[in-house]
């Protein structure tokens, strides 16, 4: 019993079966950051001040890396639990930041009326 052989040949490349982007998705995505980056140093070039200034420069900042997170990093196409866990200690972060920050007044008002008295 003879059984036929085929000629070896170099095999195909495996091919990849991941997700392909438009190229017109990343092209948006440095035009947007291009456009907010323009806005920020806007900012400082209208020699804003104040609260005002400061809450625009992070208002940019937070939208530039959100684009960078969602787009470059691919979080918008991860699952959710992926996600989560990526972004809920930052903010879990900030909450705590911010209780911090109004217990501080207490915190201070309480040292000043305390001191005074002495």
């Amino acid at each position: 019993m003879t059984h036929a052989t085929l000629p070896e040949t170099d095999s195909p490349a495996p091919e990849h079966h991941g997700q392909a982007h438009p190229i017109r998705l990343y092209l948006l995505c440095w035009g947007l950051l291009f456009v907010l980056s323009a806005a920020s140093y806007a900012v400082d070039y209208a020699q804003l001040q104040g609260p005002l200034r400061w809450t625009l420069i992070l208002v940019f900042m937070g939208l530039k890396a959100g684009l960078i997170l969602a787009v470059f990093m691919h979080m918008a196409w991860e699952r959710l639990a992926l996600s989560l866990a990526i972004l809920l200690p930052p903010l879990a972060a900030l909450v705590f930041m911010g209780i911090m920050l109004v217990e501080s007044g207490h915190t201070l008002q309480s040292r000043v009326d305390h001191f005074a008295t002495e």
